[in-house]
């Protein structure tokens, strides 16, 4: 491969020898990088080839290098600078639903190009999709030899002090940024202690301005010392440093104290413009290497936010991270308690299980008396709604467990085992695998508990309504549609199986927001100096409610909203015309025994087979659903990369194929994770 570059090079010396600003024009250098463009920006030998090219150039003729550098810095000091320094890749000082909307409208008209702004002469330069791939996959050490070459002192120095000037501005503006930004109550709120010494964030500010100063001054012509003294920077970046540790235990505190979505904007925000002053500050240095390594940093950050500023998706993922760790933090905690590893646990668990059939089958029953009402559709979808929405909170109020409920907890469990062994592949192998086999383990005697004491439950109850009525209670018209609507093969069972996996994955998110929210607004403590709850309920007992509340307050608010969303889902499809409706395992097992018990004559045992087939499948499509999306959440939530599930679908198989009870049953002795270690390092 060989690509020209001369023409290039004969163009940036004619525009250097006008001498004026205004005659450096930017397609010469858009040329460049469209020729230093791979055709596939993921083929690393192409990208090494066509960069060696320049380098092998710059090289063999040294004269090329200078003028590259004059060449840059002269077209840079036709734009202005600090927007693409100062603001490019870093969220604004609006509101997270400001900038959101502010966004929306830009996506639908695009703001006007500012020909006066280095941003834009950026994405003019950078304007192909797939930049930031290939700028990725450059080698570091082709990286450092090429800046080593542009980066020399053969340059002209008045072009390289003002490009500095501009670096010294946006500087500024991101040091008055970073304090506004701790004087915000939300931040002071989250922690306090700032109030009772003097803020890093504040001091930061006055180092940052007398380094600022102190360059200017070792950069000016009239104060210029022989030698030349370059500012002490280490006090500036030591206080930079102070601020990141403040702002590192504020996330770890927020897993305490609960998060707002403001309050996760302005953490976001403090994160990018410390990271960003940084590499501006190793921009100054003397040290050749950290110059290097900042300017290589800078222009891949930008390469990556630049193309698109109007990016929605960037702006929620970036804003929810934060917020969706603390969402599934309580989730991964109470998962530990959805997963046995004993006998004991395992027992418990059905018995836990078996509680709730007892209630779903009821709460089954009351919808099928509920359905002969004559209501209107929001009447009957309201009803509905409650039914299942106390039903569940009656559940959770009595500790007793819905099978389908487990995968939104255990999923964040699993998430929070992946990133607790991060970097230690076999560990993190071994137990994963080892929590894989008790979650599975735990979730088969949880759906063995609701079944099979929902099924018997609900035949007692059919036929005690039976003798004591006189009639059945379904004719054989609404029997047979219960069975039909439980069929994988002649009904949208398994579609409106999954859209109730989404209810209770969503559900799952619910409890969590509550939870946080009640962390966060601290409801516990609000409720016990109110004073009119003191009066009616005495301060020992709203003791008691106030912790049962601050505990519970996300589990009833997620039980509460999962049985209106279980009760109106079908409502809404009929209201819009959709085919849609929710079918879950638990209910579908109560629906199942009912309806045969009152079809005409005996059922067939086709009929028995494929409802109880369908049942099982509408059970895994419940489960299924809900994992996958919990899972999805708390591996993002957690900035969790995981991509390589091999060796640990490997390890499951092994474990099924020597010791497959141990899906089913507790093993006698805990010998699962030497085994499960054993067999990962063998592995690895």
């Amino acid at each position: 491969m060989h690509i020209e570059f001369h023409d290039l090079f004969e163009s940036m010396e004619a525009q250097l020898k006008q001498g004026d600003f205004t005659q450096a024009t930017p397609e010469t250098l858009v040329e460049l990088v469209a020729r230093l463009r791979p055709k596939d920006a993921y083929d690393e030998e192409e990208i090494q080839d066509r960069l060696g090219e320049l380098i092998e150039l710059l090289i063999t003729k040294p004269h090329h290098a200078t003028i590259l550098h004059d060449y840059i810095m002269l077209t840079l000091a036709n734009y202005q600078q600090i927007s693409l320094y100062a603001d490019s890749s870093l969220l604004g000082n609006e509101s997270f639903f400001s900038e959101l909307s502010h966004r929306i409208g830009n996506h639908f008209l695009p703001p006007l190009r500012d020909q006066t702004q280095l941003s834009d002469l950026f994405r003019l330069v950078f304007c192909h999709r797939y930049d930031p791939v290939w700028l990725d996959h450059i080698d570091l050490a082709c990286w450092q030899e090429l800046m080593t070459l542009i980066i020399q002192p053969y340059g002209r120095i008045d072009l390289r002090v003002q490009a500095r000037e501009q670096v010294l501005n946006a500087m500024m503006v991101i040091s008055y940024r970073i304090t506004a930004l701790s004087l915000d109550p939300e931040f002071a709120h989250a922690y306090p202690d700032l109030n009772e010494y003097e803020s890093p964030f504040l001091i930061q500010n006055r180092e940052i301005l007398d380094f600022i100063q102190r360059y200017r001054e070792y950069t000016s012509e009239e104060n210029l010392r022989w030698p030349p003294i370059l500012p002490d920077e280490k006090q500036a970046l030591v206080m930079l440093d102070q601020c990141s540790d403040v702002l590192s235990r504020i996330k770890r505190g927020t897993r305490r104290s609960g998060v707002s979505l403001s309050l996760t904007n302005i953490l976001l925000k403090m994160d990018q413009c410390l990271t960003r002053i940084e590499l501006l500050f190793y921009l100054l240095l003397d040290d050749a290497i950290q110059v290097q390594d900042s300017l290589i940093a800078l222009l891949r950050q930008l390469s990556k936010t630049q193309l698109d500023a109007t990016s929605i998706r960037g702006l929620v993922s970036a804003n929810t991270e934060l917020l969706a760790r603390q969402v599934t933090e309580n989730a991964s905690r109470t998962g530990g308690h959805y997963v046995s590893t004993d006998k004991q646990g395992f027992v418990d668990m059905y018995r836990s299980a078996a509680g709730a059939g007892m209630i779903i089958a009821t709460m089954s029953t009351l919808k099928i008396l509920a359905g002969r009402l004559t209501l209107a559709p929001l009447s009957q979808a309201f009803i509905y709604s409650m039914n299942y929405s106390l039903g569940f909170m009656l559940i959770h109020i009595l500790h007793f467990t819905v099978a389908t409920k487990q995968p939104a907890m255990t999923a964040a469990a699993l998430a929070a085992t992946v990133q607790q062994n991060i970097g230690n592949r076999a560990a993190q192998m071994a137990e994963l695998a080892e929590l894989t086999v008790n979650i599975m383990r735990t979730q088969f005697v949880a759906i063995l508990g609701n079944i099979s004491i929902a099924m018997p439950t609900a035949f007692i109850i059919t036929s005690f309504w039976q003798m004591s009525t006189g009639q059945p209670l379904l004719s054989p018209q609404k029997a047979e549609y219960l069975l039909h609507n439980i069929n994988p093969f002649t009904s949208l069972a398994i579609p409106h199986a999954a859209i109730a996996g989404v209810c209770l994955f969503l559900s799952g998110l619910i409890a969590g927001y509550y939870d946080n929210l009640a962390v966060y607004r601290k409801i516990g403590p609000r409720m016990r100096q109110q004073p009119k709850l003191n009066q009616w309920l005495g301060a020992e007992r709203l003791d008691r409610v106030a912790g049962y509340i601050e505990r519970n307050l996300g589990a009833l608010a997620g039980n509460f909203w999962f049985g209106i969303m279980l009760g109106s889902v079908g409502t809404i499809g009929f209201i819009l015309g959709l085919p849609i409706d929710i079918r879950h395992i638990a209910f579908s097992s109560a629906n199942f025994i009912q309806g045969l018990m009152c079809v005409n004559g005996m059922p067939d045992i086709g009929l028995v087979v494929v409802s109880f087939l369908g049942v099982m499948l509408i059970g895994l499509t419940n489960l299924l659903v809900s994992f996958g999306l919990a899972l999805f959440v708390a591996l993002r939530a957690r900035q969790v990369k995981y991509e390589q599930w091999r060796p640990l679908l490997r390890l499951l198989l092994t474990h099924f194929m020597t010791r497959p009870s141990d899906f089913f049953w507790p093993p006698k002795e805990d010998k699962t994770t030497a085994s499960l270690e054993d067999k990962s390092s063998s592995h690895f």
